[in-house]
């Protein structure tokens, strides 16, 4: 990342970003639909946020964590 380019942070629950990285890291990104190649290139770069960030035990997540994980994300969705 260029280091003048502006940044956000975002919190989340830690339960969605389990979700979010272990479905990043099991997708292919080539078969995800886009409508613009900056789609693909921005879950890249979240999934190597994720990968990049220190405090972050997300990357290090059990199959117990994960499944723990979708299991909170997708109680009561409603959906």
């Amino acid at each position: 990342m260029e280091p003048d380019l502006e940044t956000l942070t975002v919190k989340l629950w830690r339960a969605d970003a389990v979700v979010l990285f272990d479905w990043l890291m099991t997708t292919d990104l080539d078969s995800v639909p886009v409508t613009h190649p900056a789609q693909k290139q921005a879950l890249a770069d979240l999934l190597s946020r994720f990968e990049w960030a220190a405090d972050s035990d997300v990357t290090g997540s059990t199959a117990e964590e994960i499944a723990a994980a979708q299991e909170a994300v997708a109680k009561d969705m409603g959906w």
